[in-house]
């Protein structure tokens, strides 16, 4: 997009600033460039469920993550490495999901499919920067537990509270810079009047699709930024956990085994969850021209597994579970749930 009132016109919206005064009053323009998002059905229905459904998996990812940084926050037993970094992946997830589903549930309550095209990039711009944020924490939660595995007498010195300040910075940092080329590279690309993305939210890959000039330096850029922001981290992670293995084979006592693998286990199932979603997301985009297909497998990853994490986090972790029984009972609840 070359010019930064973003004007749709019938064929394109790349103009240069001398041509704008005259197609203002072509008729041919309109001032407020929009996207079209299809959204997950078209039936009027299915509207007020999908409305309620997406509501409450909404408030229940905000309550549940929320919870979770207010548990880690408020006990000093959950003052350590881990569970910092788990408080930054609670807040992360709150805004991932925020990225996407206000914006779906305002357009099913209005009835309206526009988003202007600032918003459409901002959304892509917050969407990617969340998503490989995600990535990024779970990847430094897999080498807090390497090292408390397999070098538990340096891990008061090597994970120490700057440190692991400066890993987080160090990741906002990094994707602020990368997500930010994915959208000046973006500005390049035209898009027909009234594009239609065949999706409830606008994602990089998404507005690739739907543009109508040369996206192959996009295409390579993602390519890239995905490889050594996604496949590094995730080889990293797959490193850590076989280090931690090969330290639980050479354990005697099958007590200290379990117990070390223990604190282990929520953390391998969001790592399942969010990979596992995540590589659903790009087989169903690669291997199939089903919309309908993609964006189930976007749900999963953009919705679901948000949702889930606190869930794993507070029913596999006996510290979590009792800093949470411990903040509920404080507020004046009796969390009956948590006795079990």
């Amino acid at each position: 997009m070359g010019g930064a009132s973003g004007i749709f016109c019938e064929g394109c919206i790349s103009l240069f600033p001398q041509q704008m005064h005259q197609l203002h009053g072509s008729g041919n323009c309109t001032s407020e460039s929009e996207f079209l998002l299809l959204g997950l059905s078209d039936g009027a229905k299915l509207q007020p469920i999908l409305f309620g459904l997406f509501l409450s998996m909404y408030l229940v990812t905000v309550l549940g993550n929320l919870l979770i940084i207010l548990a880690v926050s408020s006990d000093s037993h959950l003052h350590t490495p881990m569970y910092f970094f788990l408080s930054n992946l609670s807040f992360v997830d709150i805004c991932f999901i925020s990225t996407t589903v206000p914006k779906m549930l305002v357009n099913i309550q209005a009835q309206n499919k526009d988003i202007s095209y600032t918003e459409c990039l901002a959304q892509a711009y917050v969407l990617n920067t969340f998503a490989a944020m995600d990535n990024f924490l779970l990847t430094m939660m897999a080498y807090d537990r390497f090292v408390a595995i397999c070098h538990p007498l340096n891990y008061i010195v090597t994970m120490n509270p700057r440190f692991c300040v400066l890993l987080v910075l160090l990741s906002w940092l990094i994707m602020f810079w990368v997500s930010l080329v994915h959208i000046l590279l973006v500005k390049r690309l035209t898009f027909s009047t009234g594009t239609v993305i065949p999706h409830f939210f606008c994602g990089l890959a998404q507005l690739f699709k739907v543009a109508t000039s040369d996206t192959l330096i996009n295409n390579i850029f993602l390519y890239v930024s995905t490889t050594v922001l996604g496949v590094f981290p995730m080889t990293g992670i797959l490193f850590s956990y076989s280090q931690i293995v090969s330290s639980l084979l050479r354990m005697s006592s099958s007590v200290a085994k379990y117990k070390a693998f223990s604190t282990c286990g929520s953390h391998l199932c969001v790592v399942a969850l969010f990979y596992g979603t995540g590589l659903g997301v790009y087989l169903s985009s690669a291997g199939t021209h089903s919309s309908q297909r993609t964006m189930i497998a976007s749900v999963m990853y953009t919705v679901v597994t948000p949702m889930l994490n606190p869930f794993i986090y507070s029913l596999r972790n006996k510290d979590v579970k009792g800093a949470l029984w411990r903040l509920l009972s404080r507020a004046g609840f009796d969390p009956w749930w948590m006795d079990n």
